[in-house]
């Protein structure tokens, strides 16, 4: 093989899948709703072809070096079929959303196949109201939640005028770089493990002459690694959220306004992120009482990822994720009190040097073998330091469009670790902030108490703040959603053309309000706080 194509390998190592029997289903990706007709089949094939060479990466596989010597790295897939990674659906009528979230929810329940590129991309037909959507389906591993954005923008276009930049048939054709032999991977990883040897040493050097703020920097590791062991030793509490998990999925998604939260933190103090995990907690105290557990004294944790891409990496691809543990206080009935506790937390976790700490691990990985580097990685990442993943993406405050089409909403989808039956993405688009929560289909049969509260605290903290109305952004009452063994009811979002149905009058949610409203049965004993 080409000294050059060996060269290419040592500088695209790719982030060790750790967890590895739920590493099929840790995907992320997002559900796109656009306006009007959705394009011709073979002019969305042409129109990502035309830009696939912006993410060379979506053209290659993951390769493991003989034994696991050294970490997997990407490598060209020289059987890369376009018409794989791109599907084609349709709805069936009524083409509701409902029915929409539901075939969502069952793309994410399929694993990625590891011996190809780990994505995938539905173009959605058949919906309501004359729109489209389109499904993302991604392994974390590829991307994480910054760069994420960054590559969604290479099929979306700042104008609906926007043209390809070149077409596919100008475009010169894409050939992969021969499949290196197993003997050639371990070189590569060898090379890389060398050259990231010589880049630790030069800076070892270059600290030699800045012994001051050295010691600065290596105090604050060190403190960093303490803070997150220490955190290893105090885990997160017990609660039906952390529980044996299956490969089934449900999804829903709640629409709310950017200007709304912006109101709440000018008036109340903190940052929308604040506003955004007080709301969750909102939602999580209302269904840990549906569900009859008591709150008192529990504060749950939410995985909050941080992304350490510096500004020069910001182009970059490859996962540079590290996680700190954002409370959760569920014990706290008031809203605007629970904003300020978690406000005051927040800026105490951003002075900490949990984040430093983190990022130290991510770089000492650079040199582990594999076995060492899946410890490190559950030392971080150990699912028993936190009940749910809540991710809040920034995005673009302005319309986006695909083949002339604008988008409408942007519903982003995290993934679901061992034993998390709920995980919760933010992303904020266009003077939108969309939620979607991804959960187990068999633990989560209720999940839309916890959807219905998120409207319902961000309501309670509107009226604290002094909003004369409440949420602004329009809303649609849900049609009943279809499940694979039936007719499941109550079980759809919102869709996005404001217009009201009536409520449907069964289902876990409405059950489980009306057990609310009428109160404990006899002999039971009702959840306080």
């Amino acid at each position: 093989m080409p000294q050059q194509h060996l060269d290419r390998l040592t500088s695209i190592d790719a982030s060790f899948l750790h967890q590895e029997g739920a590493a099929a289903h840790m995907h992320i990706g997002g559900v796109l709703l656009f306006e009007g007709p959705p394009p011709d089949f073979t002019d969305y094939l042409d129109h990502v072809r035309g830009r696939l060479h912006l993410v060379p990466r979506y053209r290659q596989k993951l390769a493991t070096p003989p034994l696991e010597t050294g970490r997997p790295l990407w490598i060209d897939d020289p059987s890369f079929n376009l018409e794989y990674h791109i599907r084609h659906s349709a709805l069936p009528a009524p083409g509701d959303e409902g029915q929409l979230l539901q075939l969502a929810a069952r793309i994410n329940s399929q694993p990625l196949d590891r011996s190809k590129p780990l994505w995938e991309s539905w173009l959605i037909e058949g919906l309501s109201d004359d729109r489209f959507a389109l499904i993302f389906k991604t392994h974390h591993s590829l991307v994480d939640g910054v760069s994420g954005v960054d590559l969604a923008t290479v099929l979306l276009d700042l104008e609906r005028d926007s043209e390809t930049p070149e077409s596919s048939t100008e475009l010169e054709p894409w050939r992969p770089q021969p499949e290196p032999s197993g003997a050639e991977l371990v070189l590569a990883g060898a090379r890389g493990i060398v050259t990231t040897t010589a880049e630790i040493v030069a800076r070892a050097l270059a600290a030699a002459t800045r012994p001051a703020s050295s010691l600065a920097v290596i105090r604050d590791a060190a403190e960093g690694i303490g803070e997150i062991v220490w955190a290893g030793l105090n885990p997160a509490p017990e609660t039906p959220l952390n529980v044996e998990i299956g490969p089934h999925r449900r999804f829903r998604v709640v629409r709310q306004e950017l200007a709304d939260y912006k109101l709440v933190k000018d008036a109340l103090g903190g940052t929308v992120n604040d506003v955004v995990l007080t709301v969750v907690s909102g939602a999580l105290r209302d269904w840990l009482h549906g569900r009859g557990v008591m709150t008192e004294g529990l504060e749950m944790r939410a995985l909050v990822p941080v992304s350490i891409r510096t500004h020069e990496q910001r182009n970059t691809l490859g996962n540079q994720l590290t996680a700190m543990r954002g409370p959760l206080p569920v014990y706290i009935a008031d809203p605007v009190a629970r904003l300020k506790f978690i406000s005051q937390a927040m800026d105490g976790l951003k002075e900490s040097k949990q984040a430093v700490g983190a990022a130290t691990l991510a770089a000492v990985n650079n040199l582990a073998p594999p076995t060492v580097l899946a410890q490190a990685s559950r030392l971080n990442f150990s699912t028993r330091l936190f009940n749910l993943i809540v991710t809040n993406i920034p995005g673009p405050q302005f319309p986006l469009y695909v083949l002339g089409r604008k988008l409408d909403d942007l519903f982003p989808v995290a993934f679901l670790p061992q034993h998390h039956a709920l995980a919760i993405a933010i992303m904020s688009y266009n003077g939108g902030l969309d939620y979607g929560l991804l959960g187990d289909y068999d633990a989560l049969p209720d999940i839309d108490v916890i959807k219905d509260g998120i409207d319902a605290t961000l309501a309670e903290l509107l009226k604290a703040a002094g909003a004369s109305t409440g949420p602004t952004r329009a809303k649609k009452e849900p049609a009943g959603e279809t499940s694979a063994s039936g007719s499941e009811a109550n079980g759809a979002p919102a869709p996005i053309i404001p217009q009201r149905r009536p409520r449907a009058k069964r289902g876990p949610a409405s059950d489980m309000r009306a057990k609310r409203t009428r109160g404990a049965e006899p002999g039971q004993r009702r959840p306080k706080g």
